[in-house]
């Protein structure tokens, strides 16, 4: 069944039927085979390049199953035995063996990549299972507070990280957490399993930001405790939470450590810095317990993104960081989705494609009332 399932995966993956290098990968045992075979009829019998024919079966382990592989080493020797019937003293016995024996090795290589291709392709199944639960698709909507996430990893291949995001819709409002937690890897990804879980349940019950984020304290203090390590005295996450009541005319901000929001009011674009910090997750025992949370006008028509330093920190070919105020600036108001979308496509172009570190981003925008758009802004 598994096999069932990563062929047909493949079939998906495929690019189109004609053309391209893929299709050319594909065909190169059977060109290499054409190509060997005529040079060795064409050329006089001292050049021998029938000599290099067990060098096809070789080259089709790479992309081809057992079967194939072991089928085009049977052609090859069938081509080596139709020479020796034309040409003499070609040293068939020789060759034929070498074809033998590198067919039956490519046979076993392609077995052996074919067994690591479905372990790889299980553990990304497995991968993508996590990043679902970890960062679940967000609704378009949800609030009547229009939001559109981005998560990218810093590697191609690489599913989930230490970036995370949620939202929340509660009785006090459309609740946002975006948070990182430091380092990669594993440990990471468990411990931001462990606050956005703890985030999924403290939205809904706690009246008071302070009272979420003292449970995401104390989730990601028995998670480190649970799973000691050599970097546990410099393991934290910083996070934001964000608070958007019903039918108010703000937001409500608590920053712990984590790079301070954009806000877009009227085409003009507002760093909100916290005015007193507040101490990153597993730090309070450190720095403190004081929390401070931020009240700012958002009103129809803003827009706020949300963002980890993955954003801030993409540099480009000459080490320069992605300017992020700046590009805000120069963007036409949109619809989030919009607006991450642009993101997206400049930083990758900034990079280069190259991310140095995974990159998380919501944009959140408060719909005008169709009073509103009619009216215009006052």
């Amino acid at each position: 069944m598994l096999r069932f399932v990563i062929t047909l995966q493949r079939l998906r993956r495929r690019p189109p039927r004609y053309g391209g290098p893929w299709e050319s990968a594909l065909l190169s045992p059977v060109i290499l085979t054409a190509f060997i075979a005529g040079l060795a009829f064409a050329t006089p019998r001292e050049v021998a390049f029938s000599r290099l024919l067990p060098a096809a079966p070789a080259l089709a382990a790479s992309f081809w199953p057992v079967l194939p592989t072991a089928l085009l080493g049977a052609l090859c020797l069938v081509i080596m035995i139709g020479l020796s019937l034309i040409y003499a003293d070609l040293g068939t016995a020789y060759t034929g063996a070498a074809i033998v024996a590198v067919t039956a090795a490519a046979a076993y290589s392609s077995h052996i990549r074919i067994q690591r291709e479905e372990a790889l392709f299980h553990i990304r199944i497995v991968a993508d299972t996590a990043q679902k639960v970890l960062l679940r698709p967000l609704p378009r909507s949800i609030g009547g507070v229009e939001i559109e996430s981005l998560y990218l990893a810093a590697q191609a291949q690489a599913r989930i990280g230490g970036d995370f995001y949620e939202a929340a819709d509660t009785r006090y409002g459309v609740r946002l957490l975006i948070g990182d937690v430091r380092g990669k890897g594993l440990s990471a990804v468990g411990a931001a399993s462990a606050v956005v879980n703890c985030f999924r349940e403290a939205a809904y019950d706690e009246p008071d930001l302070r009272g979420i984020i003292h449970r995401l304290e104390t989730s990601t203090a028995r998670h480190s405790a649970a799973h000691p390590s050599q970097d546990l005295p410099e393991r934290f996450a910083t996070a934001l939470l964000a608070e958007i009541p019903h039918g108010a005319g703000h937001v409500r901000l608590l920053n712990c450590g984590h790079p301070p929001p954009l806000l877009m009011h009227h085409g003009e674009i507002r760093v909100l810095d916290p005015s007193t910090p507040s101490p990153p997750l597993n730090l309070a025992a450190l720095l403190g317990d004081d929390y401070s949370i931020e009240t700012v006008a958002f009103a129809p028509g803003d827009q706020l993104l949300l963002y980890t330093d993955g954003v801030t920190e993409t540099r480009d070919r000459t080490g320069e960081f992605f300017p992020l105020p700046d590009w805000m600036r120069r963007q036409s108001p949109g619809t989030p989705r919009e607006l991450i979308d642009r993101l997206h496509g400049d930083l990758l172009r900034h990079s280069n494609g190259n991310l140095n570190d995974d990159i998380s981003a919501l944009a959140v925008r408060r719909p005008k009332s169709p009073a509103a758009e009619d009216i215009g802004p006052a």
